[in-house]
């Protein structure tokens, strides 16, 4: 009597497991890198490209500072044993105003490319992920997963490069008004 109750809650699992496995063999699944689909595309190449022409000068303006720090700093190296205590301290607060007018103007800096990146990244996001939904509903998957929280997929199915190419397709890069018009002009 008692094996026989030993016996039924494993074959109710075994019937259980095996009517799950059925279900789940039937499913469609698909995986996707999100953020590798999204930094391969053609607009987000595009905004790194505009983002390092719209913050080059600013760049530009720290590593001059940069400079001018490093030849006061040289200076003031040089000219320990010739400079008086007052011109040593002159340059050494010049030094130091140097250095925080660097740290700031780089906090800033940084910080407004990053706003600018985050700004460009959440709608490019967006826009990756209703292109995911497409393809997933196109294709018949049931599931897409984040290839970067899997431990293992097979290749075949990923669908990265698909996401990518679709994006692509459906957002297509604007021509810039300086090259419209060169076109234009020819």
């Amino acid at each position: 009597m008692s094996l026989r109750m030993g016996i039924r809650p494993i074959a109710v699992c075994s019937a259980l497991l095996a009517a799950a496995s059925g279900a789940f063999g039937q499913s469609k699944v698909a995986v996707v890198n999100l953020q590798q689909a999204v930094f391969e595309t053609a607009e987000i190449k595009q905004a790194n490209v505009d983002l390092s022409a719209k913050y080059r000068a600013r760049d530009n303006e720290l590593e001059a500072l940069r400079a001018q720090g490093v030849a006061v700093t040289k200076k003031l190296q040089a000219g320990q044993d010739t400079l008086t205590d007052d011109q040593q301290a002159a340059l050494d607060a010049q030094v130091t105003k140097l250095q925080r007018d660097v740290q700031r103007k780089n906090e800033d800096l940084q910080a407004d490319l990053q706003r600018d990146r985050d700004e460009v990244l959440s709608k490019a996001s967006e826009r990756m992920v209703a292109i995911v939904k497409k393809i997933a509903e196109e294709r018949g998957f049931d599931v897409i997963a984040e290839a970067a929280a899997l431990l293992y997929y097979k290749p075949a199915t990923d669908l990265t490069k698909d996401a990518t190419a679709a994006y692509d397709l459906a957002y297509p890069l604007a021509a810039k008004p300086a090259a419209a018009a060169k076109a234009a002009g020819k």
